[in-house]
C-alpha cells in the first residue's frame, strides 16, 4: 500500500464516520453512538497529548487538568450567569446597556437550593411587575468558548512556569498542578458542589433540526456530529502545524533543546505555544463532553484517567497524531466491548476487571516490542514495504537489457 493509498484509506475512514449514524440501525444505536462520541473525546485528548509529548518532548501529566478547566468553566458559566431586563437587588449584578448580568450566589449541595434569583422573583411578584421581567441565560456556546480560552490561559501559565523544567521534573510539576486543581474543586463545595458535581444543560437544550429531521435534546446524533467535527478540526490544525516550521522547531526541542537554542530556535516561545495549543484543544473537548454527559465531577482528574490517555497515545504512536487518535478510538471500543463476562468450566471470568489486565499487557508489549506504538508501527511497515517494492521494481527495470534498433 503506497502513501497515496494510505491517504485514500484515511479519506474513506472520514466518509465512513460521516455516514455511519445515518446508516446504522441496530437496536443498540444509542449505546454505539455514545461509544463513538466518547471515543472522539479521548481521540482529541490522546492526539493533542501526542503533539505535546511525542513531537515536542514535553511529558506533561496535567492534560486532563486542562480538560477539566474547560469543563468546569462552562459548567460555572451555565450554572451562575443570567441576564435580566430588571435589576434583582438581591444578586451580584452588572449593568450592560439596558440589561443586567446577574451572578448567582454559590448553590452548594442542597437538593433544591433557594437562590438570590428566587428571592428577586418573590420581590417582583409582590411589586406586581413579575410579568414584565425577562430572565434568560447566555448561550452555552459562550461558556464553551470561555472554557477554551481559560484552557489557553492556564496553558500559558503552565508553559511559562515549566520553561526550565525537563523530563521527570516537568512530569512531577504537572502531576502536582493536576492534584492541586482536583483538591481545590473538591474542597470548594459551595461553588463547585464538590464530589456531587456540577450539572450542565444539554448541548442542544431545545433540540435541533438536521437533514430535515427534528432531534430532541437527548438524541445522540447531534452530539456525534459536533464531537466528530471538533475531532477533525483538531486533527487538521495539528496536521498543519506538524508539517510547518512550528513542527520542525518543536521536534528540534524534543531531540536536543540546547542544540536547538544554539541554532537560534526560540525555545521559550515554542514551549509556551505548544502548551497553549494543546491545552486549548483539551479544554474544548472537556467543555463539549461536559455538556454532552450533563455533569462534571472532580473524578475526571484522578491519575487513572490521565494514565488512560497516555496509554492510548503510546499504543497508537506518540510520533503520529493520527495513530494516537486511532489508538484512542480502538482502545475505547475495546474496553467497553470487553465488559461481557464468560465461563470457562466452573469458573466465571469477570471481564469488568480482567479487561484492564489485558489492556495493561497490551501496553507492556507495545512498550517492549513497538517503541513507535503499535498502530504507527503497522502504518510505517506498510509504507516502507510499498517503498521497497517500488525501489526494487525500478532497479529491475534499469537492469534489464535494452533492445537496440
Amino acid at each position: 500500500m503506497t502513501p497515496t493509498m494510505l491517504r485514500f484509506a484515511g479519506l474513506l475512514g472520514m466518509v465512513f464516520l460521516l455516514v455511519f449514524p445515518l446508516l446504522y440501525t441496530g437496536s443498540n444505536y444509542s449505546f454505539i453512538m455514545h461509544l463513538w462520541i466518547t471515543a472522539f473525546f479521548y481521540a482529541i485528548l490522546a492526539s493533542s497529548w501526542a503533539l505535546l509529548a511525542g513531537y515536542a518532548g514535553q511529558f506533561s501529566f496535567c492534560h486532563m487538568a486542562f480538560m477539566a478547566i474547560g469543563g468546569y468553566t462552562t459548567g460555572l458559566f451555565n450554572n451562575y450567569l443570567y441576564f435580566s431586563n430588571t435589576p434583582t437587588t438581591t444578586c451580584t449584578e452588572f449593568a450592560i446597556g439596558d440589561r443586567w448580568l446577574v451572578v448567582l450566589d454559590p448553590i452548594g449541595v442542597a437538593a433544591s437550593p433557594r437562590t438570590c434569583l428566587d428571592a428577586a422573583h418573590s420581590a417582583w411578584a409582590e411589586a406586581g411587575i413579575a410579568g414584565e421581567v425577562l430572565i434568560g441565560q447566555p448561550s452555552l456556546w459562550f461558556g464553551i468558548g470561555l472554557g477554551v480560552i481559560m484552557g489557553g490561559v492556564f496553558g500559558l501559565l503552565i508553559g511559562a512556569l515549566v520553561l526550565r523544567l525537563r523530563t521527570v521534573y516537568l512530569a512531577l510539576f504537572t502531576v502536582g498542578f493536576s492534584e492541586i486543581l482536583r483538591a481545590v474543586i473538591s474542597a470548594e463545595i459551595a461553588v463547585t458542589r464538590g464530589q456531587a458535581g456540577l450539572e450542565l444543560s444539554p448541548l442542544f437544550p431545545d433540540g435541533i433540526t438536521l437533514f430535515g429531521t427534528y432531534f430532541a435534546a437527548t438524541h445522540k446524533l447531534p452530539p456525534y456530529y459536533l464531537m466528530l467535527g471538533l475531532f477533525l478540526l483538531c486533527l487538521a490544525i495539528m496536521g498543519l502545524l506538524v508539517r510547518s516550521r512550528f513542527g520542525l522547531f518543536i521536534r528540534a526541542l524534543r531531540e536536543d533543546e540546547d542544540a536547538a537554542q544554539a541554532l537560534a530556535v526560540n525555545t521559550v516561545r515554542y514551549k509556551i505555544l505548544v502548551f497553549v495549543i494543546t491545552s486549548m484543544m483539551a479544554a474544548a473537548a472537556g467543555a463539549v463532553q461536559a455538556h454532552y454527559v450533563g455533569i462534571i465531577t472532580p473524578n475526571i482528574l484522578i491519575i487513572l484517567q490521565m494514565s488512560l490517555v497516555i496509554a492510548m497515545a503510546v499504543i497508537g504512536g506518540l510520533e503520529s497524531i493520527v495513530a494516537a487518535a486511532i489508538g484512542a478510538i480502538v482502545i475505547q471500543f475495546a474496553l467497553e466491548l470487553l465488559r461481557t463476562s464468560f465461563d470457562i468450566g466452573p469458573w466465571t471470568i469477570d471481564m469488568s476487571v480482567w479487561r484492564l489486565v489485558f489492556f495493561g499487557l497490551l501496553l507492556m508489549l507495545t512498550l517492549r516490542f513497538f517503541r513507535n506504538g503499535l498502530i504507527f508501527s503497522l502504518i510505517l511497515k506498510v509504507e516502507r514495504d510499498a517503498v521497497a517494492k517500488e525501489t526494487v521494481s525500478k532497479r529491475q527495470a534499469a537492469a534489464e537489457p535494452k533492445e537496440i534498433d
